[in-house]
């Protein structure tokens, strides 16, 4: 049922943020595959619109291999692109694992490249063959911490509608499960998010 209303306020992002268009990848489309100048970019664009970063850095350590970790916006992609992100490793891109701490990471965190932590997930968007070289195009959404809100109306809760199935003749036969919530989205503030549009190095089948 959660995930119902996590998809809604996903599409309502999708149509309603600005868009910044990936042009730091090598891949020849537009957009092109994420580049380090990408994520460069838009952090840039939320920290000259004096968004709110969500988590603070966290402080190196004396751990082979880690290094600090800036204090950072959230952005959702999806796990499609896990592959390109692991291409930007050694040119500025970090793997969760070399955080000098993990104790503060998210589970679906993948690394953080600047100002950005980079989280993952199967339902973030996609627009399947929509770039200009009709390749999938992928809505890496990078938020502040002031840019949306999640308005559930006072008094009321998500219900769970279930009638079991039964037969007593023709006209008594069928079960009926569904949901029924009410709830807004809304961009509280619309110069703290920007979808960073981008597409992948390579090709993957689905």
């Amino acid at each position: 049922m959660r995930q119902a209303e996590d998809l809604i306020l996903r599409d309502y992002i999708v149509s309603a943020a600005s868009q910044i268009m990936a042009g730091g990848g090598s891949n020849g489309d537009n957009p092109t595959n994420l580049g380090m100048s990408d994520f460069s970019l838009v952090a840039t664009t939320l920290d000259t619109n004096n968004a709110f970063k969500f988590v603070s850095g966290i402080e190196g350590m004396d751990r082979y291999g880690t290094g600090p970790v800036r204090a950072a916006y959230f952005m959702l992609s999806s796990t499609e692109i896990q592959s390109d992100l692991d291409n930007l490793v050694g040119q500025g891109f970090k793997n969760q694992w070399d955080y000098p701490s993990n104790a503060t990471a998210l589970i679906t965190e993948y690394g953080a490249a600047f100002n950005i932590r980079v989280l993952t997930s199967s339902e973030a968007p996609v627009a399947r063959g929509a770039s200009a070289n009709g390749n999938d195009l992928y809505y890496n959404t990078v938020v502040g911490k002031q840019a949306i809100t999640h308005i559930n109306q006072d008094g009321y809760t998500m219900k769970l509608i279930y009638r079991d199935p039964y037969y007593s003749g023709m006209l008594a036969q069928n079960a009926t499960l569904a949901i029924k919530f009410c709830q807004g989205q809304a961009l509280t503030q619309d110069t703290a998010i920007r979808n960073l549009m981008s597409t992948r190095l390579s090709g993957l089948t689905v």
